[in-house]
């Protein structure tokens, strides 16, 4: 899916290496919040025994229970907690207000960081995409996405980050589908995307987070909820869940078990057809969940929630984009607490080509004649492969084709 700060409004430097990114990192937390997920988290992970984890996936509380089983007193874990989300220390020796002997237990009982950067391509519109590699050699991607100036920093920052290492739901028009899927992401790997996104520029804070990178969050439900809970306490980042948006595919009893976990997280549901004929050849998970189950699994979150849910289109010429779609998508979305974002399509070599942009606004005016809010995303870092998994397909290519420059 293409990358935008634009739409990300209906939610809303060049980074080198960090300095002590371990080759091997990994790992599970010792528990979870998520209420109805009964599948044990990050099963599939294939964790080493020897592999310690990453800091940075516990809580505050579970990082309390395992400093008291390490026989350190428990009000370290929220000094250490402030030391990893507020200030982002990158070696154990920075977190100074511990003593030492603290800190050569937690050195050998976890990782400190869970990602390493690969490469970092910058756009001509500031754009900035980061190829990161995890403990097992996998590549994910996230995005940077600056909208608007304020003095020299930018008046808002969008980080979009991914959940998977890969993704199994074969959409046809998306590079990370055509890969399939190697794992799930630790919670630590989730969150450490977004402090890297604040690095390469210094003080600039991060705005909004949007879950629209690699993958799809909903597969990966337990360490997403695990993710937002973290970033979200008062003693380390204090970002508020309300500035972050998860998107789906359309895993319906996902989304209602989302909505019971009192995160008052905005929604966003990539449909891209106004029929179940169109999206199931786009979306093969349609076929499992039709629109009508999805629109209703939508609206029932909204009232759970009290917030609006956000339709994500992209639009495909010659495919979803005709007049005749949009009359169909407005007559879906009519009664629906909605929001729809255009998106530009971001070619990634499926076949599928991008809607000229006079059809695009064509088709956003239909949608508000019939009464359905909408936006035409202004699509970002076109020049740096910004859509989800172009970066690491190229990444990959040169690996096996030395000849091959990456620019």
């Amino acid at each position: 899916m293409p990358v935008d700060s634009a739409s990300i409004h209906a939610t809303g430097a060049c980074a080198g290496d960090r300095g002590e990114h371990p080759a091997v990192i990994s790992s599970q937390p010792t528990g979870t919040d998520l209420k109805h997920d009964t599948a044990a988290p990050y099963a599939d992970a294939a964790i080493p025994p020897h592999v310690p984890p990453p800091i940075t996936d516990r809580r505050l509380d579970e990082l309390e229970a395992e400093l008291l089983a390490l026989g350190a007193p428990a009000y370290r874990a929220r000094q250490i907690f402030a030391g990893l989300h507020r200030r982002h220390v990158r070696s154990w020796d920075a977190l100074t207000d511990l003593p030492r002997s603290v800190r050569e237990t937690l050195a050998g009982a976890f990782r400190l960081s869970a990602l390493a950067v690969r490469d970092v391509h910058r756009s001509r519109d500031q754009t900035t995409k980061l190829l990161l590699a995890t403990w097992d050699g996998h590549l994910i991607e996230s995005v940077q996405i600056p909208a608007g100036r304020s003095g020299t920093q930018p008046a808002r920052l969008t980080v979009c980050v991914s959940s998977q290492a890969g993704c199994a739901l074969a959409c046809a028009f998306c590079a990370t589908g055509q890969m399939g899927l190697a794992r799930n992401l630790s919670p630590g790997e989730i969150v450490e995307q977004v402090y890297l996104a604040e690095e390469p520029g210094g003080p600039r804070r991060v705005d909004n987070i949007v879950f629209m990178g690699m993958g799809e969050p909903l597969a990966n439900l337990s360490a997403v909820v695990q993710a937002v809970r973290i970033l979200a306490e008062p003693t380390g980042y204090g970002f508020s869940p309300r500035r972050i948006t998860i998107s789906t595919s359309g895993l319906v009893p996902q989304i209602m078990r989302l909505a019971d976990q009192g995160l008052p997280v905005r929604l966003a549901i990539s449909l891209h057809a106004p029929n179940d004929e169109l999206r199931s050849r786009l979306m093969p998970i349609n076929r499992r969940y039709p629109i009508a189950d999805l629109l209703a699994a939508a609206h029932a979150y909204a009232i759970r929630t009290g917030r609006r849910v956000s339709y994500e289109y992209v639009m495909l010429d010659g495919t979803n984009d005709a007049l005749p779609h949009a009359r169909a998508l407005a007559q879906l979305l009519q009664h629906q607490p909605a929001h729809v974002n255009l998106i530009p399509y971001n070619e990634t070599g499926s076949g599928f080509r991008a809607t000229p942009r006079e059809r695009i606004e064509a088709f956003a005016a239909v949608l508000r004649a019939q009464g359905v809010p909408c936006s035409i995303r202004a699509s970002r870092g076109r020049d740096i492969a910004a859509a989800c998994g172009q970066l690491k397909a190229r990444a990959e290519r040169y690996d096996a084709s030395p000849g091959e420059r990456i620019a």
